[in-house]
């Protein structure tokens, strides 16, 4: 079974930037995409990578962020620069089989880290 943990949450200002990572085991052959979301709401597509490094974003998020993958460490980032309050989030990462129809949809995703905390402040 795929597991994924993320880190590199925190606190941080308005306009400053975070990078968080996500470790897999057993991370050969699996799409990954960045997810968030908040309390009373559902979950938030962010990013995709593709198992060829083909990228996709949720169009308010284009240029903000980016997200890439060190295959040699079996890990996915997301770097997030120009944070906004609105950003403030629980961020998880996933993994899914290739061929999704709906790369930022939750529901084509199989596998899910445990989130960590993003909060920004203004």
């Amino acid at each position: 079974q795929l597991r994924l943990v993320e880190s590199g949450g925190g606190s941080v200002q308005g306009g400053g930037s975070l990078k968080l990572s996500c470790a897999a085991s057993g991370y050969v052959g699996y799409c990954m995409g960045w997810f968030r979301q908040v309390p009373g709401k559902g979950r938030e597509g962010v990013a995709h990578i593709g198992v060829d490094g083909t990228t996709t974003y949720a169009n308010s998020l284009k240029g903000r962020f980016t997200i890439y993958k060190d295959n040699r460490k079996n890990t996915l980032y997301l770097q997030m620069n120009d944070l906004k309050p609105e950003d403030t989030a629980t961020y998880y990462c996933a993994a899914a089989l290739p061929g999704l129809v709906f790369k930022l949809s939750p529901t084509e995703y199989n596998y899910w880290g445990q989130g960590t905390q993003v909060t920004v402040s203004s």
